[in-house]
């Protein structure tokens, strides 16, 4: 079965676009401004967190590892999906559809890790003050951030492996704008009941449970909020969550309806709208 795995697919067809003929000089400018701005926002983040001193705080430095993230997760795929908008050739080999899904799912597992660490140091930075320089030291915050580091990559290495042991029977077209494990799932030819288990099962440490820690933490801090006196407080304390918290919604949003779900629900039509979500805007 592998030699005629190998032999039958070296490369899969992006078909994402295929019926997007009229729209698609759009779209290559609008994922090209969007691309752009994703890049120099979070390079001017990056650069501004590192040049001032009153900047290198646990906050900050969060802050400055998601921006690095931010232009790894957009830069995996966005700028193939301008190239296909462009090109009449829509195909991407077999090992570049490996190092695509590895490095997308890789950066997927940290942010949502991530967000769940940052969500963790505004909850003591307000509903903790006193004692948040010696909760959040240096030595905490930066195992937080490693931790999550090294959990995205183990999460991808067994998602990927998991996927390309899958066979892939002559089918090589993929109905959607990038490679990633719904569309490779309902390409396979084999029994995909093991990865949709793992799915579910690393779903509940890499999703669910940052996201509840994230849902409980804001509980604490709007209620820690609530009863500060000021109304100038009130609105200072909300306007360092408020941005990361839609951030959560739309991402936790669009990824926990991607995958946590089995493939019989898979419908790549309507779900290629969600990936650009997750994968593009956020």
């Amino acid at each position: 079965m592998e030699g005629e795995n190998q032999t039958a697919l070296s490369e899969f067809i992006i078909m994402g676009f295929s019926n997007l003929n009229d729209l698609q000089f759009l779209l290559f400018a609008i994922f090209l401004m969007i691309y752009l701005c994703t890049l120099g926002g979070n390079i001017f983040i990056i650069l501004v967190t590192i040049a001032d001193p009153r900047l290198h705080t646990p906050m900050y430095f969060f802050l400055r590892n998601l921006a690095f993230l931010d232009i790894c997760y957009t830069t995996t795929n966005v700028p193939q999906m301008m190239v296909h908008l462009l090109s009449e050739n829509k195909h991407i080999s077999y090992g570049g559809c490996v190092t695509q899904l590895f490095a997308f799912l890789f950066f997927v597992g940290v942010e949502c890790l991530l967000l769940a660490a940052m969500a963790y140091d505004r909850y003591i930075a307000i509903c903790k003050p006193l004692r948040y320089s010696l909760i959040m030291n240096k030595t905490l915050y930066s195992q937080l951030v490693a931790f999550c580091w090294i959990s995205g990559f183990l999460n991808s290495v067994v998602h990927t492996v998991l996927t390309f042991h899958l066979p892939f029977c002559g089918n090589n077209q993929i109905n959607y704008f990038f490679c990633d494990i719904p569309p490779l799932l309902v390409l396979s030819c084999g029994d995909t009941s093991v990865n949709e288990l793992v799915i579910r099962i690393i779903g509940v440490f890499i999703g669910w449970a940052p996201f509840l820690g994230i849902l409980i933490s804001y509980l604490y801090i709007i209620s820690a909020i609530l009863k500060i006196r000021s109304s100038e407080g009130r609105q200072k304390a909300f306007s360092t969550c408020a941005s990361h918290l839609v951030i959560v919604l739309l991402y936790y949003g669009s990824s926990i309806f991607t995958y946590v779900r089995p493939i019989s629900s898979y419908s790549l039509s309507k779900d290629r709208l969600i990936s650009v979500l997750y994968s593009v805007v956020t």
